[in-house]
């Protein structure tokens, strides 16, 4: 994704153009914190409620930029050596084997026991380098020969010694390996770190990043993702389905339909062969839209009136 130079205004636009055009609706919010990340090689940390499109805003950057994506999903109990690297014990455990059966042959010159611990310390170095280093989606990034996109998932699901971890890839695009030293990106990784709220992330891995929020989309942009997602929809039927879900948010409930439940209820009601939405149908398929049967249970008595109001703002 080559940005334009010259004029910040012209080439946040052509972001924003580049976005829709791929499929992913993107406000002029969004195109500047994706600008600014380019020009500043900074991080962004994407908060806001699940479903909104925070991953795929990632994987949108990515298919742009024709870069690889490398995904670490983020979970507790997460640690460095399922984030960034380990060593190949299995791989060095048969060079032992292999060594210990030539060790004769390759202490014969050696003379004394001083002189044989200083050639076994030549060979001991030889397990601690790059052909026994195990590289994970962290290291894989900085490493790769191709761009890439490196997107951190759900970060707020991960520990905060984690996040110390991250603190270098974040400010320098390096990893510090004890035994061998400082790996340094050989292309820059677009980072993503996304997050849901889950908890507050900390000020050092604040610092290093550009902040991005977003949150539900007002019905017109609800409306545009849904056609840029499923272009086929009547437009009746997807003015309806936007209004339903848009009041559906105003509710009580344990969790709100987030877009990604949106657009698979609009796919729903397009096999269904739904033309309008009318009560039965949506009681029939409110498990696309509420993820809790309590809020299921609570809103079976409000559809009709949701079903009205619906159709009315559509028109």
């Amino acid at each position: 994704m080559t940005l334009i130079d010259k004029d910040p205004t012209a080439a946040i636009a052509d972001i924003q153009k580049r976005f829709e055009g791929a499929g992913y609706i993107c406000d002029r919010h969004i195109a500047t914190s994706i600008y600014l990340s380019r020009k500043l090689d900074k991080p962004i940390l994407v908060e806001g409620p699940p479903g909104v499109g925070k991953t795929e805003l990632a994987k949108a950057t990515a298919e742009l930029m024709g870069a690889d994506l490398v995904r670490l999903q983020c979970y507790e109990g997460l640690d460095e050596s399922k984030a960034l690297y380990e060593w190949k014990y299995g791989k060095q455990l048969l060079y032992t084997q292999i060594l210990k059966e030539k060790l004769g042959d390759l202490l014969e010159d050696a003379q004394g026991i001083d002189a044989s611990m200083e050639k076994l310390h030549t060979f001991g170095d030889q397990f601690f380098s790059h052909n026994f280093l195990e590289a994970r989606p962290l290291l894989q990034a900085l490493m790769s020969d191709n761009q890439t996109v490196l997107l951190i998932d759900e970060i707020d699901k991960s520990d905060h010694e984690f996040e110390a971890y991250l603190l270098e890839i974040l400010s320098d695009y390096q990893i510090t390996v004890p035994e061998i030293g400082t790996i340094k990106a050989i292309h820059k990784p677009v980072v993503f770190l996304t997050s849901n709220n889950s908890r507050e992330m900390g000020d050092a891995l604040k610092r290093r990043c550009l902040h991005l929020y977003i949150p539900f989309p007002d019905a017109d942009r609800e409306r545009q993702i849904i056609q840029a997602r499923i272009p086929e929809i009547d437009e009746n039927l997807r003015n309806q389905l936007v209004a339903f879900v848009q009041q559906l948010r105003t509710q009580d409930l344990k969790k709100l339909p987030a877009v990604s439940e949106t657009i698979d209820w609009a796919r729903t009601l397009m096999l269904l062969h739904a033309e309008s939405l009318d009560t039965d149908m949506v009681r029939n398929t409110l498990n696309m839209l509420l993820k809790f049967e309590d809020d299921i249970d609570n809103m079976d008595s409000e559809i009709p009136k949701l079903v009205t109001a619906a159709k009315k703002e559509a028109r």
